[in-house]
């Protein structure tokens, strides 16, 4: 069962009740958007839960903190030890992990006052499929978002940033409110570049299409992983811009993220990709990831790790 709140919260290397991580209405990262973060799942598995590409998130994390210079008392070991625990404190067999540095009371000026190291929470929660089971299977209805992806010399994507999710909002909400599932946005030069939270594919011929990391989009830990599974399969990627009209003409398309895992979209604007459902090569590519993460085949790439 799903719920809003669990028992425990990670917050500044103490594991404390949900109800008491709270934070002033002075911090900066509330003002100014101050924060970075990642989205990790657990997974159960035979084997207990097991958090798919832990590193490989803390890592990011970590470097987009880097990228916004700020002042840190955590290290990652501290981050990675606190994620597992978030799972096995609070009695979760699966999960939704959301790790969190920000700026708290650092004075209400954009400058960070010196002397001052952001905060750190972790906590997790049960989540199912994002964009719903009966998406991962059939497909979901997309369209073109009218508003564009950040241009690199704006705010850096590369960084997984809070500020950067009010363009996320804009775009889930236009989509949203005409009656789609997700979105795609442009980059700043009217080329593909990703959801309002996933990253996407495009299938032409037995061709697997992708977006460049300079699209203005996240470059993604499940897109990696997809994109690794998929060579292995013999199926050749390509990363390149990609116009507009790409998503009219796919035979197959599918969203990637930590949230979305793998979900196939069905039509865009309107118009089906392919048949109009799930097609063959992201079907394969789903059965071949869940398998992976569920514990159902080899962990060959070593992108489990164990929360005890």
């Amino acid at each position: 069962m799903e719920t809003d709140a669990t028992k425990y919260i990670w917050f500044n290397g103490k594991m404390i009740p949900w109800a008491d991580a709270t934070v002033h209405v002075t911090a900066h990262a509330l003002h100014y958007g101050s924060a970075v973060f990642e989205g990790i799942r657990a997974y159960a598995t035979n084997k207990g839960p097991q958090i798919f590409r832990l590193k490989e998130h803390i890592d990011r994390l970590f470097n987009s903190a880097k990228i916004y210079r700020f002042p840190l008392a955590v290290t990652k070991d501290d981050v990675m030890d606190a994620c597992k625990k978030i799972i096995t404190e609070n009695g979760l067999e699966y999960g939704y992990i959301r790790p969190l540095i920000f700026m708290g009371e650092v004075g209400l000026g954009v400058k960070f006052k010196k002397g001052k190291n952001a905060d750190a929470m972790v906590c997790a929660l049960p989540w199912g499929a994002y964009l719903g089971e009966e998406g991962l299977k059939k497909g979901i209805k997309v369209c073109v978002s009218s508003w564009r992806r950040l241009a690199p010399d704006t705010i850096p994507t590369e960084a997984k940033a809070a500020g950067n999710y009010l363009s996320s909002i804009l775009i889930a909400n236009e989509c949203t409110n005409n009656g789609y599932a997700e979105a795609i946005a442009l980059d700043s030069n009217g080329y593909i570049s990703e959801g309002s939270g996933e990253n996407v594919f495009l299938v032409k011929d037995n061709v697997i299409y992708t977006a460049p990391d300079t699209a203005g989009l996240l470059p993604g830990i499940t897109r990696d992983a997809v994109i690794k599974i998929a060579q292995d399969m013999g199926i050749k990627v390509v990363t390149q811009p990609l116009p507009r009209e790409f998503v009219y003409l796919a035979d197959e398309m599918f969203f990637t993220g930590t949230a979305a895992e793998i979900t196939p979209i069905a039509s865009v604007d309107g118009i089906d990709v392919g048949p109009g459902y799930r097609g063959p090569i992201t079907e394969k590519l789903q059965n071949a990831f869940f398998a992976l993460v569920k514990g159902d085949a080899e962990d060959k790439y070593g992108w489990l790790t164990p929360c005890k």
